[in-house]
């Protein structure tokens, strides 16, 4: 069977492309697909992310194995696309560059038979072009508004001063040992 998905670039504008892959194919070659079918070069390191059907980020599965005990790790190349989607289960991210965080939406559109003759992986559509650089996030903004907003008008001036000129933690020997 082939897998038929739209990978949707998260920007502005509507930039996406549709790969069909063979089900038996691991995640590895598809983040192979989707970064020739987006013109990177394939230097960087990526991950795909399980998610939810509103696209609520779940479980990390990297490229390569960046866990403490080499090969206790699954990767990309550990999951055959059917292992991880099917009809129920049809959404996953992809993030390429961990630097620039080029961010995908990858949703599974059909499953169909082979067409006879076909190379597969195959980009079938392409539509729009790719930006310079990716969209700048704003992690920080958003921690701050999800830690500390619903605290925030409690503290006032008398909570932040109140360790001011404080010297009880003198007897612990933080200067000492600080490294």
């Amino acid at each position: 069977m082939v897998y038929k998905f739209r990978v949707i670039l998260d920007a502005e504008e509507d930039i996406f492309r549709d790969i069909a892959i063979l089900e038996e194919d691991t995640l590895e070659d598809l983040h192979n697909a989707i970064f020739n079918a987006f013109g990177f070069d394939g230097s960087e390191v990526a991950s795909f992310y399980t998610c939810d059907e509103t696209w609520n980020q779940e479980d990390e599965i990297p490229l390569f194995d960046t866990g403490d005990v080499p090969g206790e790790m699954r990767t990309m190349n550990d999951y055959p696309l059917s292992s991880i989607l099917d009809k129920q289960n049809t959404k996953i991210i992809y993030v390429y560059d961990f630097i620039s965080m080029w961010t995908f939406l990858v949703e599974l559109a059909a499953i169909e038979e082979e067409a006879v003759g076909a190379i597969y992986p195959e980009t079938l559509f392409s539509h729009g072009e790719m930006p310079d650089k990716a969209i700048e996030k704003n992690f920080e903004a958003d921690m701050h508004d999800d830690i500390y907003g619903e605290f925030e008008d409690d503290l006032d001036e008398d909570d932040l001063d109140m360790f001011e000129g404080d010297d009880s933690f003198e007897d612990y020997g933080f200067e000492e040992n600080w490294n």
